[in-house]
């Protein structure tokens, strides 16, 4: 009689396990949907740009190359960060593709040691991919029209945000321009007194 408790218990624990995997997986691949807003308005996704490596050094200082195409890190609290800190109401670009990424809108201090944004300001202008160059899963931020690196993105930290998400964004891969000088048209149309 124990062995068909223990075998009952057993089989129930498999069937839980399955049952939360299945929902986890579900889960995450519904996070992933290309539907946002209305269920019938599909984010339409930007061309992609290629240029070789050759290409790419020539464009981009030493330091932009390294992270934006080596996926590195700048160093926290730098100077970077520091003129991250001060930038007012405008709007963030891929320094590789000149595309739009983020805005002061989703701008936020998250005192991590570089810039901090709660959502991007375009969204189908970044994608997201799991990378292990630190020895466990992360998710890496790219951008969608040069794949870039940008930086990473958390979830679940606590922060007083609209997403509770951290993309926390290398400085150095990003251009800022105050809102008097974006272009109309590629820069989200914000009015500077609606910015934090």
């Amino acid at each position: 009689m124990p062995e068909v408790k223990k075998s009952f218990w057993g089989r129930l624990s498999s069937f839980m396990f399955i049952c939360v995997s299945l929902f986890s997986a579900i889960y995450l691949w519904a996070k992933q949907s290309p539907l946002v807003g209305d269920k019938n308005e599909k984010i339409e996704t930007p061309t992609m740009i290629e240029k070789t490596e050759e290409e790419w050094k020539e464009q981009l200082t030493a330091e932009q190359y390294r992270i934006l195409r080596k996926a590195g890190t700048e160093r926290p609290n730098g100077t970077v960060y520091k003129e991250f800190k001060e930038q007012g109401a405008g709007v963030y670009f891929c320094i590789g593709c000149d595309t739009e990424l983020f805005s002061s809108n989703e701008k936020f201090d998250s005192h991590c040691g570089w810039p901090s944004f709660f959502d991007p300001s375009k969204v189908e202008n970044v994608k997201t991919s799991v990378d292990h160059l630190l020895g466990y899963a992360r998710t890496e931020v790219l951008c969608a029209v040069c794949d870039g690196h940008l930086g990473h993105v958390f979830s679940g930290e606590g922060f007083d945000t609209p997403t509770d998400k951290r993309y926390c964004i290398n400085g150095t891969v990003l251009r800022f321009r105050p809102h008097s000088r974006t272009s109309d048209t590629n820069a989200s149309n914000i009015p500077a007194s609606d910015a934090p």
